[in-house]
This record gives structure tokens, sequence and C-alpha cells, in this order.
């Protein structure tokens, strides 16, 4: 019992193989509705199955041995299960967190998040209780269970933080993926998460998308980090961080600047590259072709309109619109029975309108995302809805009215927004998809494809073996059906 204990590298609980499987509670069977969880059981089973934490359902056959199996990564349905094969093996489970409590199960939690989670409880614990219980991860019970009697708890077994030796920046650990981790849009590491990408901006404009993901990962690491970086130590155990990332790093530490990062940004043509993609419908080739014939400004491809989509000439700078559209996401959510236009912004032959002298670009698309089908699996950058992608030309912030030709300035700001109409079903899919970063949209993808073997995008969660989309009511219940901790759209800017 006195031995020092500290979790594995990563800090984070191992799920057993046996225990992956999502319950089928949070599953729908497609295209059919939802049904109660009692009622896809035969009669039999139904009758065998007691109520979680029903002492009448099973004898408790090891008295000193009190579980609570603690929900946040589990799940109701999830934790329901285990509750039952549990009490099916003579264990005693409790419903609630008490100070009977001897062994608190957590899975898919690190250390630190076990630890807060602890402490959190014993704030609001009685005051009689003089002692903790243990924190263990999944594989505890999972042992037990295979052994049919509590096992030993080991080191291995315990979720406790490490406590830092003197002297020494203690390693921070964190979970692989970063739809698992909250990451807030100000962080202690702008300086070195921004040097990280830049160089992961310029190995996609060079196509090499390998070291594109692994820059992009270790500053979204870095952004997550609870504090600053000050000591090399201190990436010691985090993922994604390989050679190349720390090497940046330690010289950003060391001297203040990186030289790599530094002949990077002074380049021509990472700065021209960046030019060019900044105009809304430019992607890597376009701009790459235009390098490469010789362009090097925005007045050079104004010079030559017959090079330019006429999505591309609204975006460009003018007379009437200055500055570089930027970006804006806005999500109308259409009626139940259709995907039609959205009555606020009216009908007009194939496409949405806007007044007159308001819209400098429009681009409509009629969709094919609707209530039945699920989700392709290699979804479209912009998903599969009815969406119209305009440039409007807003008024600068003087208040001059929009096309007043006063003054010497221009006086019109170009603006995109998005104006996607979505299923009612489809609502709580499609906000999560429209908000976070890119790179966080990406992992939570990659999350569901290899953690859990499902698809997801905007348009819903599928299960491709069974057959089955999931039903969800909000983005909390996608997160739940995915065993992830809520993250809200503040905390998604990995």
């Amino acid at each position: 019992m006195g031995e020092a204990c500290s979790p594995g590298p990563s800090g984070a609980a191992s799920p057993s193989s046996g225990l992956r499987r999502l319950s089928s509670d949070f599953r729908v069977p497609f295209p059919a509705p939802a049904r109660g969880r009692d009622r896809m059981l035969p009669k039999r089973r139904r009758a065998q199955v007691g109520a979680p934490g029903d002492p009448a359902s099973s004898e408790a056959r090891f008295p000193g041995v009190a579980i609570y199996l603690a929900e946040p990564h589990m799940g109701r349905s999830r934790r329901a299960f285990l509750t039952r094969l549990a009490l099916s093996k003579g264990f005693r489970v409790l419903d609630a967190y008490s100070s009977e409590v001897t062994h608190v199960v957590m899975e898919q939690t690190s250390a630190e998040e076990a630890s807060h989670w602890q402490e959190h409880r014993a704030a609001t614990a009685s005051p009689q209780r003089c002692s903790r219980p243990a924190l263990l991860d999944i594989s505890w019970f999972t042992e037990s269970m295979a052994a049919g009697q509590p096992v030993p708890v080991e080191c291995r077994h315990r979720l406790e933080v490490a406590a830092p030796r003197k002297g020494l920046p203690c390693p921070a650990r964190m979970l692989p993926y970063a739809c698992q981790r909250p990451t807030p849009l100000t962080h202690h590491n702008s300086s070195l998460s921004e040097a990280l990408e830049m160089l992961a901006e310029a190995a996609g404009f060079e196509g090499s998308e390998g070291r594109f993901l692994s820059f992009h990962r270790a500053a979204a690491v870095l952004k997550a980090l609870p504090s600053p970086v000050t000591a090399l130590s201190q990436l010691q155990g985090l993922p994604h961080f390989g050679e190349h990332s720390r090497r940046v790093v330690q010289e950003l530490l060391e001297q203040g600047v990186c030289e790599e990062v530094e002949r990077v940004r002074l380049s021509e043509r990472y700065q021209t590259m960046k030019l060019f993609m900044g105009i809304f419908g430019v992607g890597v080739k376009t701009a790459d072709r235009w390098y490469r014939e010789g362009l090097r400004t925005l007045d050079s491809l104004q010079e030559q309109p017959q090079r330019l989509t006429q999505q591309q000439k609204a975006a460009l700078p003018g007379p009437e619109h200055p500055s570089p559209a930027a970006r804006r996401r806005g999500a109308a959510a259409a009626g139940e029975g259709s995907c039609g236009a959205h009555p606020a912004w009216g009908h007009r032959d194939a496409g949405w309108w806007l007044p007159e002298g308001l819209v400098l670009y429009q681009q409509h698309h009629r969709g094919g995302c609707g209530h039945a089908e699920p989700p392709p699996r290699q979804s479209h950058p912009m998903d599969a809805f009815e969406r119209t992608f305009c440039i409007l030309g807003l008024p600068q912030p003087s208040g001059v009215p929009v096309g007043s030709t006063q003054g010497p300035c221009p006086t019109r700001k170009a603006v995109r927004v998005d104006l996607v109409a979505v299923p009612i079903s489809r609502l709580p899919f499609a906000l999560l998809g429209w908000t976070g970063s890119k790179h966080f949209q990406r992992e939570l993808r990659r999350f569901c494809r290899k953690e859990r073997g499902l698809w997801l995008n905007s348009c819903g969660l599928f299960d491709p073996e069974q057959k089955m989309l999931f039903h969800a009511a909000s983005e909390e219940d996608i997160f739940r059906h995915l065993g992830l901790e809520y993250l809200p759209p503040e905390q998604r800017n990995a």
C-alpha cells in the first residue's frame, strides 16, 4: 500500500477491449424509431435483468467492497450494463456516491481528471468521512469480473497523480485525441503553437500531409495545456510530440526564435501562397499554379481577370470591397419535412435571395442530406445540406450607407456568410459539425472511426456494422453516445 504509484505515460485509463463496444441503448435501428432498452430484450431475458442497484437482484458476496461506477466518460447506458454485470457476480454496487464507497471505478479518465473529480466529491461529501476510496481504472473492474471476486489493487490499477520532485517541472499528461480535451481560444502557449502551425501550413502548401498533421497535432496539445511551457522536460509523455516539434520548441525556449520558423516566415513562396489562399475559392493547387506562373500580388491577379472565377473575383479586394472576405458561419434550420429555403430569406428560382445591392456573390447548392438515409462515409468538406455561400458588401464602421461613393475611401467591406438549411432531425449533428476548428473536427471523426468504428459528419452518426443511425436531441447526446466528455463550442479550438 505504501508503494509509490503513478499512471502510465498517457495518464489515461486503457479500456478493456472486451468492454469497448458501445451499449445498444444508444442505437436506433435504421430507419425505425428508437425503442427502449427493455423492449429490445426477449421476454425471458427481461425477466432476468434486475434494476441497477437493486439489492434483490443479487446477493452481495463481498460485503467489504462497495463499488461506485463514475459516469462522466462511461455514460448512463454503459454504467447500467456494468452494474448488472457486477451484481450478477455478487458484488455490491452503489447508485450514489457516499461514505460507504470503497472503490471508485472510472473509464477513459486521466489521473488528473480523477483527482479533480475526487476533490469535488470530497468537498460535498459528509464531514464524518475520514478516508477516501481508491480511484481505479476500469482494468481493475474487468479483472475482478473475470476472476469472480475482487482482485488485489495494484499500482497499475490506481488513478493517482504522482507528486512532482522538487526543483523539476512536472511533465504534463494528456489524452491523445483533441476531441477528448478542452481547448480554449486564449491559452498559455500561443507563441509556441503559432510557430508549429506556421510549419504545418507551409507543409500543407508543399503537399506534405504527414508533416502537416504532425505539426498541427503538436500545436493542438500545446493549446490545451493548463500552464505555460518553460522547460523541455514538460513535454515528456505528451502525445504527438515528435523530435522535430520538440526541437522547434527547444529553440524557442532557449533562444526566443527558431531559425526554421523564421526562414519559412520570410520566404517568398510562403508569403505568396498565404496571400492567394486567403481568397475565397482558392485552394492549394490554384495558388501553387499562380505562383509557378510568376504571379506574386493581388494586383497581378486583377490585371488578368480571365484567370479568375466569378467567386474569386467577388472575393478579391476592389474599389467596393477593400478587405479580404472574412468568413462567418450561420445555420438556418428548415422545417422537419424539407430542406427548402428558410422563409426569413425568401426564395427566388433555384436559390435564396437577399436585398439587392448587398450581395456581391452568391452560390447555391441544393444538397442531398435528408431524414432517412445514413450519412455518407466520405463526407464532402462542406457536408451535404442545402446551403448558400454569400459574399456580402457591408457598410464600413463609419456608418456610410452601402453603395455610397462619398469620400476618397471605399465604403464597403466584403464578408462571407454561409447559410445552411438543416432538417430538424439533423440539427444537433449540424451544430457540432459547423463549430470548432478544422483540427477539432478532423480529430473527432478520427476518434469515431478508429476508437468506435462509427461514421460521423454533419448529417449524422452511423454504425456501419449494425446499419443503425444514432438519434440525438442535442450536441450533448452525441458526446454521450461516443463516451466523450461534452465540450462546449468555446472549448473546441484545437
